[in-house]
């Protein structure tokens, strides 16, 4: 669930940039494993490649890292490929096993090493549950139906070995060697799910740059926090910005939501997941393209209006000459050394407007407060203190 620094390969210059290369979920890989190995528990031969049907058409094909035929059961592993997305699943091997389940039991499933287990309440899934989401259960499912039918068209009478009278009885036990070692990097830990990596993938295409998981992490914590009953979130955009905020106010650990550059992914949902209060805490910079409307923080997808914050700086009292270096800066971080005396005003007024952003957004029914965190996790703005003159 979390982002890694691989990049994709793209040519410089004045040559045309290829487009990005998609890639498959960690549901995908696991459904295709697991259709292959339940394949060979029924005929003695792995598909290879395995061909898996996705919810939105695509149909792609897989060629198998491991195929292990046993006493009653059947492994097969597919090196998962996400594409030139920066995932940190990317090259890992996802493998399913197959084997007969109890009758009347239909198509359960296991988490194997590396495959983590709920533990605590607001996720879709059951605590007590392995971590593999319902829409990857339901591909897989489909993915196991789909052998079974071709199966039953050709007549082979196996199939009936493992069909009770409300369908197929099988167990699958999806694997990720190394999984407890990656999920120490993803959020996977402040959701309460333990032992390893989640499966994940709605559609079962992975979108390069999308950053769904990191979205869909926001959204499973707050469900998490909501579930626990907790009422204020904190909300932070890196680990600076996180410290200064766990220092600044005491909350539960699930109550810290790892924001990143998604503002506006964690607003929306907090528009029909509402809770009573919202901190956020963010760097100057980014808490300006709040402040000016952007629900992208991230450097690449949205740029400071510097003559914006050349107008905000006049009105924290900078002077014309300084107003119009403002507009030519380069960075919001040049701004703050650049003219130091104007800090306590500027970020002041850059917390006022990003919480306002916020609130326009939420559309009622969530407070909001902003800390704005310098570069040393020094608190420079804070709408607490301004509401709290108001309120006395």
């Amino acid at each position: 669930m979390a982002m890694t620094t691989r990049k994709p390969k793209i040519k410089s210059g004045s040559e045309t940039q290829p487009p990005l290369r998609r890639g498959w979920t960690t549901g995908a890989c696991a459904a295709a494993a697991a259709k292959s190995a339940y394949h060979a528990l029924l005929t003695g031969r792995f598909l290879d490649p395995v061909t898996v049907a996705l919810p939105k058409g695509d149909a792609p094909a897989f060629p198998l890292a491991r195929a292990e035929l046993g006493d009653g059961f059947a492994r097969a592993g597919i090196v998962k490929d996400a594409g030139d997305d920066p995932d940190i699943t990317h090259g890992a091997e996802i493998i399913a096993a197959v084997a007969p389940g109890p009758r009347g039991t239909g198509i359960t499933f296991a988490a194997g090493p590396g495959v983590g287990t709920v533990t605590l309440a607001g996720l879709p899934l059951a605590v007590g549950e392995p971590a593999i989401n319902p829409a990857p259960r339901k591909i897989i499912a489909e993915a196991i139906d789909a052998v079974a039918r071709e199966l039953n068209a050709s007549g082979l009478s196996r199939v009936c070995l493992l069909s009770g009278a409300e369908g197929i009885d099988v167990r699958v036990t999806v694997s990720i060697p190394g999984g407890e070692e990656l999920a120490q990097k993803t959020m996977n830990g402040r959701l309460g799910v333990k032992g390893g990596l989640s499966i994940l993938g709605t559609t079962g295409v992975v979108i390069p740059y999308s950053c769904a998981s990191w979205i869909h992490a926001i959204h499973r914590g707050v469900d998490v926090a909501r579930a626990q009953g907790i009422d204020t979130l904190g909300a932070a955009t890196g680990k600076t910005s996180e410290t200064a905020l766990r220092a600044l106010i005491p909350l539960p650990e699930a109550a810290i939501i790892d924001m990143g550059d998604f503002a506006g992914g964690l607003l929306k949902y907090l528009r029909k997941a509402p809770v009573s209060h919202l901190i956020i805490a963010g760097g100057f910079a980014k808490m300006v393209k709040l402040a000016q409307g952007h629900g992208d923080l991230h450097s690449a997808r949205s740029r400071i209006d510097f003559k914006d914050l050349a107008v905000l700086a006049a009105t924290a009292g900078a002077a014309r000459d300084d107003c119009a270096r403002i507009e030519r800066a380069a960075t919001a971080y040049a701004v703050l050394q650049d003219f130091p005396e104007l800090t306590p005003n500027l970020a002041a007024l850059v917390a006022r407007r990003a919480r306002a952003t916020a609130l326009a957004t939420l559309s009622g029914g969530v407070d909001v407060d902003i800390l704005v965190i310098d570069r040393t996790g020094r608190l420079i703005g804070d709408t607490r203190r301004e509401r709290d003159r108001v309120d006395g």
